[in-house]
């Protein structure tokens, strides 16, 4: 018997020139939200279609929380699943307040959850742990910390999240999404860090314009001008909502537009369509939620007008799309304002702070919509920052770290 209990025909066999084993056990921890969730999801792929090229296996499991997203997408994709107790810390610009009676709560949690994990990494004994931040990676990966397993981090914003900060002088590597991240980690670890790029779904780089124009019948667009797609995410954003309404006759002078509104907000922009002069009605093609056709909807896109979550950025520096960001105020460590900022910095977005109002997204979307040399520059200035590989590149630091 080995030291994992098993007889020697059962261990695990190691390729000599890759140092890796025939089946790569990984474990993936991160979540709560799409920006934690999907990356991970989109690493595991590449890293299952990478080593099956190899006739190698890979066994995941997912720690996570039982009411975050992860609990949803992991099980839906035939991915092992298991939680541990975390503790949401709600931060606070006043110190007094992080101690709240919720915050004490909530981090009497932490322990716990920590046992639950070590338990879970010394049970399974994987080659590599993932975390991708989120609450509930704190735990998993002190807990890989524990069981001297390597830890790979990955960051999704420009910015350390709270998570990883905590984790950071415990990885073995740390991969960020940006090269502006670099100087913002500390000095100690900067040693551990690789630029990736942050993982986006292969679908969206396949796109077809006219395949959007027959699957949502565009037929009253008028393709001479360009076409803005509008989107809040899946629920929508009642501010961009708001804004979109009261500029939208301005806009459908100069565009069509392609609104993704969230399915409770349609009945109430339906209406408002509904006043709008004909010749103008034609250009504007609302939805609750754009699905399947979401990779030829952006291919269509001459400009996005979006929040400026990770993986939205992701996605849109991939695929070289002028973009006007209005971000969400209340995110985490204010992100997605860091975010916008950023890419608005490099000339690649126009980054709307503060208070948003239809007059403020017509000084914004204006020139774009009028100088197609301004668009194309502001593309290529944003393409120059996506990284549609980002998968494979962190597929290469999970590897890594595996193999020492």
């Amino acid at each position: 018997m080995n030291r994992r209990g098993t007889s020697p025909s059962r261990v695990r066999r190691v390729n000599s020139a890759s140092r890796l084993p025939a089946s790569f056990r990984l474990i993936v921890t991160g979540g709560g939200t799409g920006g934690h969730t999907y990356p991970a999801l989109t690493a595991i792929r590449a890293l299952q279609h990478r080593l099956a090229a190899d006739g190698r296996a890979v066994e995941v499991l997912w720690i996570g929380t039982a009411d975050g997203l992860e609990a949803r997408v992991a099980p839906a994709e035939g991915i092992a699943f298991k939680t541990v107790a975390t503790g949401k810390i709600r931060r606070s610009s006043n110190p007094l307040k992080m101690v709240s009676p919720a915050n004490m709560k909530d981090m009497a949690r932490v322990p716990l959850g920590v046992a639950q994990a070590r338990k879970i990494v010394a049970d399974f004994r994987p080659d590599v742990v993932l975390a991708t931040g989120g609450y509930v990676a704190v735990p998993a990966g002190l807990a890989a910390r524990m069981c001297r397993r390597p830890l790979v981090l990955h960051e999704q914003t420009v910015r350390l999240g709270l998570a990883n900060r905590k984790l950071a002088s415990s990885a073995t590597r740390i991969a960020v999404s940006s090269e502006s991240s670099l100087p913002l980690l500390p000095e100690s670890v900067r040693g551990a860090a690789v630029v990736t790029g942050n993982p986006i779904r292969p679908e969206v780089l396949t796109g077809h314009a006219d395949k959007a124009v027959e699957a949502l019948a565009l037929h009253g667009f008028d393709l001479r001008l360009p076409t803005v797609y509008v989107t809040g995410g899946a629920q929508g954003s009642q501010q961009i909502n708001d804004v979109v309404r009261d500029a939208l006759p301005w806009l459908l002078e100069r565009a069509n537009v392609i609104h993704q509104c969230g399915p409770a907000n349609v009945e109430g922009l339906r209406q408002r369509a509904a006043a709008l002069p004909v010749e103008l009605s034609g250009r504007y093609y609302l939805a609750g939620f754009v699905g399947p056709e979401l990779p030829d909807v952006l291919a269509l896109a001459d400009v996005v007008v979006s929040r400026s979550g990770a993986g939205t950025l992701a996605e849109l520096t991939a695929l070289g799309k002028p973009a006007v960001f209005i971000p969400l105020a209340s995110s985490a460590g204010n992100e997605q304002a860091h975010n916008a900022r950023h890419l608005e910095d490099a000339g690649a977005a126009v980054a709307l702070l503060g208070e948003v109002t239809a007059g403020s997204l017509r000084e914004a979307v204006g020139p774009l919509l009028t100088d197609p040399a301004r668009r194309k520059a502001m593309a290529e200035r944003a393409r120059a920052h996506g990284r549609p590989d980002a998968a494979n590149r962190l597929v290469d630091v999970i590897l890594s770290a595996a193999s020492g």
